[in-house]
């Protein structure tokens, strides 16, 4: 591998290092006050676009939205993680805010691609995966 090569990948894991962070980082500010929501408990008002209860949709946002983007943030089962994920923000875009304007679809569809990227591309070299599964 010649030296310009080595430098390219370097900085290929260098910024999915970054969109991995900065995406987690972002999306715990989204997951964070759910997260508190079902911790006070109260009345859950929650959109529920798969008809299980407001409940147990509120759960798997925040399965997601906090467990998953850690998971993502730091490069563990970071693809499996982006899956969930991708189901919230398929349904946010999709379903929950199908008739909103596309400044409010914008940052689902934002994180969708986002999520694609990490999950076709992976954590790269710079993630708890690579350490831990990494071929020897």
């Amino acid at each position: 591998m010649s030296a310009s090569s080595k430098t390219r990948e370097t900085v290929s894991n260098f910024i999915l290092l970054i969109i991995r962070l900065g995406s987690a980082g972002l999306m715990l500010t989204h997951g964070w006050p759910k997260a508190m929501k079902l911790i006070n408990g109260g009345e859950i008002k929650f959109a529920d676009p798969f008809g299980m209860g407001m409940t147990i949709s509120l759960v798997l946002a925040v399965f997601a939205e906090v467990i998953c983007a850690t998971l993502v943030g730091i490069g563990l089962k970071t693809r499996l993680a982006t899956v969930p994920l991708l189901i919230t923000m398929i349904s946010a875009a999709f379903i929950v805010h199908r008739t909103d304007p596309i400044a409010i679809q914008e940052k689902a569809f934002l994180y969708l691609m986002i999520y694609l990227v990490i999950l076709v591309k992976g954590a790269g070299k710079f993630s708890v995966d690579f350490m831990v599964f990494r071929k020897k």
